[in-house]
Parts: structure tokens; sequence; C-alpha cells
């Protein structure tokens, strides 16, 4: 039986194995600038919440959650690496998220999801809020849940 799950991770370990998942699809796969993947919410005193998907013990997925403003949490940097694609892991991503958002008692969730992972996100119902705009050279819209 294979062990699945998304944690929360607190430990340096825990956000250098949300952090190579990142590397490896929006840098590596997606050509992001490295410059632009890491921010200020990756800071080790940041207040965000790196969550990661583990397969066996292998890093796969990852997202992150900070708050944007009063009772709304931004999710971000959500990546799955492509050989875990399709079994369900941006879902259980988000599921676990969302859980940890409630517990903060965000109200709204809000993010940026690259057009391509638009349909995903409204699975999840999430509202498109925006028109296409360009972030990291990568068309992206603004997107909505309330909880």
């Amino acid at each position: 039986m294979t062990d699945t799950d998304v944690r929360v991770v607190t430990t340096d370990a825990g956000r250098e194995d949300a952090f190579a998942v990142r590397k490896a699809v929006f840098v590596d796969e997606q050509g992001v600038d490295e410059e632009l993947e890491w921010d200020e919410y990756d800071e080790p005193d940041s207040e965000s919440v790196h969550f990661v998907g583990y397969r066996d013990d292998e890093a796969v997925g990852a997202a992150r959650l900070r708050e944007y403003e009063h009772g709304v949490g931004k999710v971000e940097r959500v990546a799955v690496l492509e050989s875990a694609r399709g079994e369900g892991w941006g879902k259980r991503l988000m599921e676990t998220l969302e859980a940890e958002a409630r517990e903060r008692e965000f109200g709204t969730l809000v993010l940026h999801a690259q057009t391509s992972a638009e349909g995903f996100y409204h699975g999840l119902d999430y509202e498109t809020t925006s028109d296409v705009f360009d972030e990291a050279g990568i068309p992206h819209v603004k997107m909505e849940k309330s909880l």
C-alpha cells in the first residue's frame, strides 16, 4: 500500500521538500526565473504556511498559504510533479490548505491561477474574477472562493 498524505510542513527539511517541487515545476519545467520564484513569503520567519504532498516519503506536490488581508488568505505556488499528475494531488493539496485556512478564520481565499489550471480550480468552486494577465511570463487569472 502506498503511503500518501499532505502535510503542513514546519521544519527546514519540509520547506526544502516544498521548494524542490516548486523548482522542478516552475523553474525547470515552465521556465520561470528563479529570482521570481522565491520571495519574502518563503523566509523561515514568514507567517506563510507550506504544504507538501508525499507519496511513499517522496515530495510530489506543494502549495503555500498566507494572509492576503484581514480574513482573506492567498493560495500560492500550487505545484505537482509531472510524474504524479492525474493522481489527485492537486485536489488533496487544496483540501488540506482550505482546512488550514478555515482554522485560521479566513472567510475567503484568492489565488492567481495559470489559465491552463483555471478549469481545475473551477472544479473546486473557485470563481474567475479578472481578465487574463501576465505573471512571470505565463497567462493567469485571479480567482476567489468563499469558505
